[in-house]
């Protein structure tokens, strides 16, 4: 299984279907991302793929690591996001809530 590297410029919806995908056949996904542009990409994707996955009853869970990874002699630290499913049908680790602003 492949890492699925994310960028500032990745699109959401790209990363999101390759996270699902590799969920319902591996299961289990990562993805690496560096730099706050990157993250926010790739948490972006996470939200969509989960919907993609709760629309076939796959409940996931999300574990956050850092990781190092050597670019051009340098060491940078890199955010993984470890994806599986979660085992229980019917319940998600993933809460929306939704606040309004209130005048």
């Amino acid at each position: 299984m492949d890492m699925i590297k994310v960028s500032a410029n990745s699109r959401t919806s790209a990363v999101a279907g390759a996270i699902a995908g590799i969920v319902r056949e591996h299961h289990r996904a990562e993805v690496q991302a560096i730099g706050a542009g990157a993250v926010n990409q790739a948490v972006k994707a996470l939200v969509l793929a989960t919907g993609y996955l709760k629309d076939d009853g796959i409940f996931v869970t999300c574990v956050p690591e850092f990781a190092d990874v050597t670019i051009e002699d340098k060491v940078r630290t890199a955010i993984k996001l470890v994806i599986e499913p979660n085992g229980s049908v019917g319940t998600s680790q993933f809460k929306t809530t939704v606040h309004q602003a209130t005048s």
